[in-house]
């Protein structure tokens, strides 16, 4: 790794990126999970399938597979102050798109190209935190701008409750309120483009950023630790994403009874428990530096959570939700950091992108799949118990995420 230069960003400096950055980040997660809130909307005053609905979110997902890889390499290329403030453009594009679609191939093309520019626009933030930060508090740091991006989930899920004249007139008006929360990403990107150009123009980043070559090579050079925090990744995420951000909302109301603020309230907590917790996860990361050993530990609430629902119905919702909160919290505050640990500088943003091109390939099969589940075995208001197929799912899938981590916990058995 880069050994950070003598001089360092003012604190003006990196108070302003970060904020930037988190604006850019909260507009980004906004538009993704306003689908979860309007799903049951789109099934009452459009008919859609759960199949369609989830396509919505998958379609997210789809151009991803390829897109955050060639991205993760652009970054590498061109800056991660321009992609990002490229990417978030097209982000704003695709919640308009996405707004205006009342015929369901419109509102897919708007997905479509948000999801173009959403997850290209995380790797690049993501090289840029450790191109700031790696050797100052980096997993702290990260963690807080992850803090920012959880805060906009959760006003998307509490949308219904501080928005709820717009989703009195419909599922049209709050995706028009997702729009307005592209353009605030866009003007926070914007301002990160400034402020790092100035940065790197002073030789003050951590990391510089890397010379203009790109290296396809070092596809082939990472090491296996790398592959089995990508096998976290993929898991963990396909499962999150999917039941969390298209379905949790739909199945809390139809499963359980609850009215749609009820259950954008109770979905909200496992973001409201990330804001605070992931912070301190990522400063005890910094500390102890005991990566295994803290994903499998994150990695276990995911399991327990679908188990608790799945026996103790209604219950339980309170219980899975603090696991799916603490799980949620722990893992990506481990996760992202430990990819700079196990790569070279040079390699940072083809790792990021690879890994996110293949945990989006995992969320876009996992969405198509948990609707086609719920479609095939009948789940709705009138027959709650179809939605055990769904549970079942995930909690296999949630099995996955937690070999992996215990696979790197024992080839890092020797950390200390």
């Amino acid at each position: 790794m880069t050994q950070a230069p003598a001089q360092r960003p003012s604190l003006a400096a990196i108070v302003g990126m970060f904020i930037a950055t988190s604006l850019a980040m909260i507009g980004n997660y906004y538009i993704y999970d306003s689908i979860g809130p309007v799903a049951e909307l789109l099934s009452r005053q459009l008919g859609w399938s759960d199949t369609q609905i989830g396509t919505l979110n998958a379609i997210y997902s789809f151009p991803n597979i390829l897109m955050v890889l060639i991205g993760g390499v652009l970054v590498d290329r061109f800056s991660a102050r321009s992609v990002t403030l490229a990417t978030a453009i097209v982000c704003l594009l695709g919640a308009i798109l996405t707004a205006l679609g009342a015929e369901f191939p419109v509102m897919v093309a708007g997905r479509l190209l948000f999801g173009l520019g959403a997850e290209t626009m995380i790797v690049a933030i993501t090289v840029a935190f450790a191109q700031w930060f790696v050797g100052r508090y980096f997993a702290l740091l990260f963690a807080l701008n992850l803090t920012a991006a959880r805060f906009g989930s959760y006003l998307a899920d509490r949308s219904p409750t501080f928005a709820s004249d717009l989703y009195a007139q419909g599922w049209q008006p709050p995706l028009w309120l997702a729009a307005a929360f592209g353009a605030l990403a866009v003007a926070g990107a914007l301002a990160y483009w400034l402020i790092d150009r100035r940065e790197a123009a002073r030789g003050t980043l951590a990391i510089a950023p890397p010379s203009d070559r790109i290296d396809w090579s070092n596809l082939l050079k990472f090491r296996a630790e790398y592959w089995f925090v990508v096998g976290i990744c993929v898991t963990f995420y396909s499962v999150i994403f999917p039941f969390r951000s298209t379905f949790a909302i739909k199945y809390f109301q139809e499963a359980h009874g609850l009215s749609l603020e009820a259950a954008g309230t109770l979905n909200s907590y496992v973001f409201l428990a990330a804001m605070f917790l992931t912070p301190a996860f990522g400063l005890l990361v910094d500390r102890i530096q005991r990566h295994g050993l803290l994903l499998t530990l994150g990695a276990l609430g995911l399991p327990l959570s679908f188990l608790i629902l799945g026996s103790h119905g209604t219950d339980g919702l309170s219980a899975a939700t603090i696991l799916l909160g603490a799980s949620f919290s722990l893992v990506p505050a481990v996760l992202w950091p430990a990819v700079a640990r196990y790569c070279s500088a040079e390699q940072l943003g083809t790792a990021y992108g690879l890994m996110t091109a293949l945990q989006q390939t995992g969320v876009f099969l996992a969405n198509i799949a948990a609707g086609y589940v719920n479609d095939s075995s009948g789940a709705s208001f009138a027959n709650p118990a179809g939605y055990d197929s769904m549970l079942w799912f995930f909690g296999l899938l949630s099995l996955a995420a937690l070999v992996f981590a215990t696979l790197l916990l024992k080839g890092r058995s020797s950390e200390s």
